[in-house]
């Protein structure tokens, strides 16, 4: 299932507060979806890394009550006492047995010794599978079955969309739109360290934010995605040297159309990168215009990339004119 579907999914069942797991390799984004979905709600996030905990950790110490006489359990502090949120129960499977005992009876009974689970909050546990060449137990079939299981994809689109409305580097969105494959490279046959997801791109954005010298960038990059795909990104970010003056084009004052195919994917999300940083309707009536004499491959992804970030563009009249020349491309 795609981000989109898959949030989709989630927000539905975390109304009705029915227990969800969510599959997938590492470093595609699993958690930042389901913390996107407590944002967007406006409700609490508690994200609980079982693999790093103790039995006790989770279901609280146990002590001596001198008035009932009897022996209760002080529930741990970082439980939520009230209001509502989503409980997330980060690499359950690669936590102990012992560990995912204790999560059972929290998942199951919505409660943990004398702890209760407040009525407003949702648990959403996730973890790698069992191949993902990380330490993982399996996970017993009566726990398995109290939840709702999805297995989150890889996708580009998913990706461009989540990088564009968080402002991640042009150059970044430009090279995964022209080398599709490079978005992730995880082989869970290989022993190398270093590979491309997209939680290591957003770490190459900051990367490229920082005052890092330029002479161990490559260096830096590759313990980041990998040498092979260091060295291919930063070649491209030289072809965006070659782009027209974005600004120009979108001011209608630059009429300069690439044709090498490397250049026509930066420009094509450098354009749309730019009009998001400063929509107005003439920005976008002159960008609609130059797209009339692009390539028609490129012209088609800007105008999918900008209605895919929610851009408006049906009532223009240079719209019009777009969709009779390339209406034969969206058929």
């Amino acid at each position: 299932m795609d981000a989109k579907n898959l949030t989709q999914a989630l927000e539905a069942l975390i109304i009705q507060k029915v227990p969800v797991f969510i599959w997938g390799a590492p470093g595609i984004g699993k958690s930042s979806i389901v913390k996107q979905i407590a944002k967007r709600k406006k409700i609490d996030f508690i994200d609980l890394r079982l693999a790093l905990m103790d039995p006790t950790d989770l279901k609280g110490i146990p002590f001596y009550d001198k008035e009932s006489k009897t022996a209760l359990w002080a529930p741990p502090a970082f439980l939520p006492q009230d209001g509502e949120g989503i409980l997330f129960l980060d690499e359950l499977n690669s936590a102990a047995p012992s560990v995912q005992s204790s999560a059972y009876q929290l998942i199951l009974d919505r409660a943990i010794g004398e702890y209760v689970l407040p009525k407003g909050w949702a648990i959403v546990s996730a973890g790698n599978r069992e191949g993902d060449r990380g330490v993982t137990y399996k996970m017993p079939a009566p726990l398995a079955n109290r939840f709702v299981h999805f297995e989150l994809d890889i996708s580009v689109e998913a990706f461009k969309n989540w990088a564009y409305a968080n402002n991640i580097d042009n150059s970044i969105i430009a090279y995964i739109s022209y080398k599709k494959e490079h978005l992730f490279t995880f082989d869970a046959t290989s022993q190398t360290k270093s590979f491309a997801t997209p939680r290591s791109w957003e770490y190459v954005h900051n990367i490229l934010q920082s005052s890092l010298d330029t002479t161990v960038l490559l260096e830096t990059l590759s313990g980041t995605v990998g040498k092979e795909v260091a060295v291919g990104f930063l070649s491209f970010k030289k072809v965006m040297q070659k782009l027209p003056d974005i600004e120009a084009i979108l001011e209608a004052t630059c009429k300069e159309y690439p044709q090498e195919i490397d250049t026509l994917y930066a420009l094509s999300t450098g354009l749309v990168s730019a009009y998001l940083h400063n929509p107005t309707q003439e920005r976008l009536e002159n960008l609609l215009v130059y797209t009339l004499e692009l390539q028609s491959e490129f012209a088609v992804m800007v105008v999918q990339d900008l209605q895919k970030n929610g851009v408006k563009m049906e009532h223009l009249q240079s719209f019009s004119k777009w969709v009779e020349k390339f209406s034969y491309l969206l058929a």
